[in-house]
């Protein structure tokens, strides 16, 4: 039967290795929390720990937690304090952790993967390095229809994701988005592992990308109502990526459909809920986790976590499923997370074949913006904001998308200003950016400021840069740099350098309108990001230029393959 076995004889040993684990928390803890006998035990206040976790285990934390203050109300002197658990999508939690707009901050998260982790501490959430302690697994799977699942030898055996992968391209294959769900990442790097054994490593991932790409969803669960039988008008998917305890309660459920798991091979990161005390907690707060943790990896708590549907943390399954056909009772191999670097590096190619995007414009408004164009009935600002306004559309409805306006003194000292803020293009398009845009005026008497505008830019661009995205920053101008109070060539330069990062690439693409461009100036610009400049001597032109460039950044027909 292929992956599929028994599962009989190891989830014993699965739950004393728990235990075990479980103890040696709860030593750790009674070690600094002993409370001396001759007190009298009272649970009337008790403490709170806020935690926050990730929807799908957040009911089960509750749960637990509920539990340990029944224990407290009971007499348990360990167990007298409260627990508040919120379930908050992961990336949502990542972000308020890099930047809290009221400081309410919670005591512990539960993210689903070391990998969400990571990249919050890479985007500025912690200062110092932090790691969790996994309380649960589970594997992430192609859930395939019966009839997909039987064209690859199902029940005979287990499907694996080479075998989804060499389906016709008529299949139907749909992730969540790899930015911001770790599931949808951890499929990606499943795909690239696939790659990497065909003669063309590179072009089989680029393909097999754009086939996820095609059918990419916010969230699995919208994956799910797009399978045959779900009613969705949309196009029918045989194959999403999910994870074994989704897989697990949605066949449980009565859809009236049911899925088939594939597994990965090679394996791919497993979600495994690093429990983890944040930085910002209190040393009081820090001893009531170490003592949840605990109750967390007890046996009637790992219990409750298989029951769900989970698995133990090193992927022993934790139930019985023998006499489940659909999933695989084998032990889930536990992979270290991908470290950072990894992951940007796989997101930027994700990038490339989703053609998704950030991007900054910055848009010259000087005093020069306004002289008029020969034989256009427009001035040079009406007819760059127009064709600014059409690039906007060019880009995916999922892409973000930002401009500033910039000339001295625009903004009291500052020379630039922000019109729109960094969003979603469909986001912007449905409030009449667009519109906004186009009505663009040029600042009279205004000069360019150039240098100081370039690097607020690029500066902002580089501290919000976005993995899964192509980071861009597009500067359109008539000019050159004519603020002598702002920072020199040579000085924005070696600024521009010391920004640069291989792992996380961010080109200026400078457009240059009319005569009196510098370009020179406007290419050494370019060139110290690993961007290019393209000039149109005619203002007229600037639609057609500014499409160009476009079309080579985001490979965009007819610059390359509609494929």
């Amino acid at each position: 039967m292929g992956r599929h076995s028994s599962g009989r004889g190891r989830l014993r040993p699965a739950l004393r290795l728990v235990a075990v684990a479980a103890a040696v928390g709860l030593v750790a803890w009674t070690a600094v929390n002993v409370v001396p006998k001759w007190f009298a035990f009272t649970c009337d206040e008790p403490p709170t720990l806020a935690v926050t976790a990730a929807p799908d285990i957040a009911p089960l934390v509750e749960l637990i937690g509920e539990r340990v203050e029944e224990r407290g109300r009971a007499g348990d002197e360990g167990s007298c304090y409260h627990v508040a658990v919120t379930a908050k999508d992961s990336a949502e939690v990542a972000e308020s952790l890099a930047v809290s707009a009221d400081g309410a901050l919670p005591d512990v998260w539960v993210p689903e993967s070391t990998m969400v982790l990571r990249r919050a501490q890479a985007n500025g959430a912690f200062s110092g390095p932090v790691n969790g302690t996994s309380i649960a697994s589970t594997p992430v799977v192609l859930a395939m229809t019966d009839e997909t699942a039987t064209s690859l030898g199902w029940p005979g055996k287990q499907p694996t994701w080479a075998d989804v992968l060499a389906t016709p391209a008529e299949t139907a294959i749909g992730a969540p988005d790899p930015v911001r769900d770790p599931v949808g990442t951890a499929a990606v790097f499943g795909v690239r592992a696939i790659a990497d054994t065909t003669p063309d490593p590179e072009g089989s991932l680029t393909a097999s990308l754009r086939r996820l790409a095609e059918h990419t969803a916010p969230t699995a669960r919208e994956l799910y109502d797009r399978l045959p039988g779900a009613g969705s008008p949309d196009r029918p998917l045989a194959v999403i990526a999910t994870t074994e305890r989704d897989l697990l309660r949605h066949n449980a459920a009565d859809s009236g459909y049911k899925v088939v798991a594939g597994y990965a091979d090679p394996p791919v990161p497993s979600m495994d809920y690093p429990f983890t005390v944040l930085p910002s907690a209190a040393q009081d707060k820090r001893d009531l986790a170490l003592r949840f943790a605990g109750r967390l990896l007890d046996e009637s708590s790992v219990r409750a976590l298989g029951d769900a549907g989970f698995r133990a943390a090193d992927g022993d399954v934790l139930r019985d499923r023998s006499i489940d056909q659909r999933t695989s009772t084998e032990p889930a191999p536990r992979l270290d997370a991908p470290d950072t670097a990894a992951v940007d590096k796989l997101l930027n190619q994700w990038a490339g074949a989703n053609r998704s995007s950030r991007t900054q414009v910055l848009l010259d408004v000087s005093g020069s913006m306004a002289e008029q164009v020969p034989g256009a009935g427009a001035t040079r600002m009406q007819v760059t904001a127009k064709a600014a306004a059409l690039g906007m559309t060019l880009f995916r409805p999922e892409s973000k998308w930002g401009l500033w306006l910039f000339s001295t003194k625009l903004d009291g000292d500052r020379d630039h200003r922000e019109l729109l803020p960094i969003g979603l293009v469909k986001d912007h398009l449905g409030a009449g950016a667009k519109e906004k845009v186009e009505a663009v005026e040029a600042v009279e008497g205004g000069a360019t400021g150039l240098y100081d505008s370039v690097l607020a830019a690029y500066r902002s661009s580089r501290s919000n840069w976005e993995a899964g995205r192509i980071n861009v920053v597009i500067v359109m101008t008539d000019g050159r740099n004519e603020d002598p109070g702002g920072i020199s060539r040579s000085e924005l330069l070696a600024e521009l350098a010391t920004l640069q990062d291989p792992n996380r690439p961010l080109p200026l693409v400078g457009v240059g309108i009319g005569p009196d461009v510098d370009e020179e100036e406007l290419t050494a610009i370019a060139a110290a990001t690993g961007g290019q400049a393209y000039t149109a001597a005619d203002p007229a032109k600037i639609s057609d230029v500014f499409y160009t460039a476009l079309g080579k950044l985001l490979c965009l027909p007819p610059t390359c393959g509609a494929g």
